[in-house]
């Protein structure tokens, strides 16, 4: 029984066939070539149980394997692997299946390649999920075929292996490297000049040319008889909170990826720097309950704990209760802190119903509201008006445009800190922006 599963005819095989069949056609015109034919067709018989030896007669003829990480990266490319080795005594030609997970409803993979005997081969391609959650591989399926192409053999490698997918890794990992490095400015991160100096004393040094002359020490300028001054640092150990929104206005796609997991990615990402810059990360979510509450910690392993988390954020398409946020905030968070609140609104109704508890967080916290402009509008604005529909479409579009603008300036004008950005510049725009407050010491 597993040699007739295993057991495939090659689709060169009916070429043959065809052949054959216009012989035996044309022989009706033309009787010297019928027994020709027929001298074909046995020719054609014993090559193809001289095949079947070929292809059965090594035991394992294919080997192949497919490596996969630990953790499948959110939204980004991932790089896998298949690893393969033929112990046929001749080339071998293969066709790989690799059954990729439900969620690509991806259904015509396939790749096709040459195996020279005991040469390893490798072939790699790449993936993009959309969703966070298990995925499941199912078979890595081989066809191998000898140069006579009559028939195939099938293998079959690791059915059902199963890989997590995290929030964005890879994006987490891109600013790591820039924030160690003191080069965030490369992926689009602006300079931020410093206003004044923060309040923490970091050490004396001799002063140079370009040193603020009011951080001058008489005291230690008199005991070295040279100008020395005091040096300041970013106050370190601030408590900050990625406060996320799990409700239903946040399950809008772009790109193929919800507000919501572009706002996982980004607070992974956020919450890295912030702890290489030595402050405290903690997080935040909340629809009609509170969802997840991971107090402010100033630990390099802290960052597992708040990727855990993140990776188990769902919405239940609810809508977001913000008194409840406020009372939870309020009892759990007694230290003056900075919280960057992703959500959205869509009209400046639903900004004014949750206006009076984002007012009363604020009062006692640096609070950073975020969120989103809406780029299928902004596609839609600038597109030119050629009919009656069109100039409809492009009102309607501009106003909605208006409605967000309305909304970050009615924020600012009870001095809370907004971004208002597009999906894809989430990351880039969240860290800016923590840079400044930073910078400007306001917490």
């Amino acid at each position: 029984m597993a040699f007739i599963r295993s057991l495939y005819i090659h689709n060169s095989f009916f070429w043959y066939l065809a052949m054959l069949s216009a012989c035996f056609v044309i022989s009706f015109w033309v009787p010297l070539l019928y027994p020709i034919a027929w001298l074909l067709v046995y020719l054609l018989l014993a090559l193809f149980f001289f095949d079947l030896y070929w292809l059965y007669g090594t035991k394992n003829g294919i080997e192949a394997q497919r490596n996969l990480p630990k953790k499948l990266s959110n939204s980004d490319e991932n790089k896998l692997s298949v690893h393969l080795r033929s112990r046929f005594p001749f080339k071998t030609l293969v066709t790989i299946i690799d059954e990729l997970p439900v969620q690509f409803q991806k259904r015509d993979f396939e790749h096709h390649t040459d195996l020279q005997k005991g040469e390893p081969h490798v072939f790699e391609y790449s993936i993009r999920p959309v969703e966070r959650g298990q995925y499941v591989f199912g078979n890595l399926i081989v066809f191998a075929s000898s140069p006579l192409r009559i028939i195939k053999r099938k293998f079959v490698f690791q059915k059902d292996q199963m890989v997590p997918v995290y929030p964005s890794i890879i994006q987490m990992q891109q600013y790591d490297f820039l924030a160690t490095s003191n080069r965030l400015t490369e992926f689009g991160l602006k300079k931020i000049r410093k206003i004044g100096h923060t309040q923490e004393f970091e050490q004396i040094k001799e002063y140079i040319k370009g040193d603020d002359v009011r951080t001058i020490n008489w005291k230690a300028t008199a005991k070295r008889n040279q100008f020395m001054v005091n040096q300041y640092q970013d106050e370190r150990s601030q408590p900050i909170y990625s406060v996320i929104d799990t409700g239903r206005v946040m399950k809008m796609p772009f790109n193929g990826l919800s507000l919501l997991d572009y706002a996982i990615n980004s607070a992974l990402a956020f919450s890295n720097v912030a702890l290489k810059r030595n402050d405290k990360t903690g997080l935040l979510t909340f629809s009609k309950k509170i969802e997840t509450f991971v107090p402010a910690v100033q630990k390099i392993t802290h960052l597992n704990t708040i990727m855990e988390s993140l990776y188990n954020v769902a919405t239940d398409y609810s809508d977001s209760d913000f008194g409840l946020l406020y009372a939870h905030v309020k009892r759990k968070v007694n230290q003056r802190s900075l919280l960057l609140l992703y959500t959205n609104f869509e009209h400046i109704s639903g900004l004014k119903r949750q206006l009076p508890y984002i007012l009363a967080m604020a009062k006692k916290h640096v609070l950073v509201v975020i969120f989103f402009e809406n780029t299928e509008l902004e596609s839609i604005i600038a597109e030119d008006a050629e009919n009656l529909q069109a100039i409809y479409h492009k009102t309607i579009a501009e106003k909605f445009s208006l409605e967000k603008r309305l909304m970050q300036k009615e924020l600012q004008k009870y001095g809370i800190q907004t971004i208002l950005t597009k999906p894809e510049e989430l990351t880039v725009n969240t860290i800016n922006k923590y840079l400044e407050i930073k910078a400007r010491g306001i917490i």
